[in-house]
């Protein structure tokens, strides 16, 4: 049985997801959950960095992860991050002054992580 979260255009950095996503795939669902508080305590980087907040959105996915598992009553001891990934979602337009014509581009990331008991 599994159990997924999902969420779109966050307004965070694609690079910066990916890297953390690598990180996340394999682990326990308690061991990861301790890594991204670790991670945004700053008591553990990952390569030098820290990515503040990248760590803040999937902390929250998953949390809502384990509550969908909970609600299918799967076992949250047995729970492994099956899949944690990230992915380029849609471009938007920021407001600059009205004398620019045109504001800056910003992007977003879609954020998938799917639980799986063992």
């Amino acid at each position: 049985m599994q159990a997924s979260s999902k969420l779109t255009d966050a307004k965070i950095s694609f690079k910066s997801s990916l890297v953390l996503s690598g990180e996340l795939k394999g682990l326990k669902a308690d061991k990861a959950e301790q890594f991204l508080n670790n991670l945004l305590d700053q008591k553990v980087s990952i390569e030098g960095k820290y990515y503040p907040n990248v760590t803040k959105v999937y902390l929250e996915v998953l949390k809502s992860a384990e509550a969908n598992a909970r609600q299918k009553n799967l076992d949250t001891e047995k729970l492994f991050v099956k899949i944690a990934k990230a992915d380029k979602a849609r471009k938007f337009v920021r407001p600059k002054s009205r004398f620019k014509f045109r504001g800056r581009e910003g992007k977003a990331t879609n954020v998938e992580i799917v639980l799986e008991e063992r």
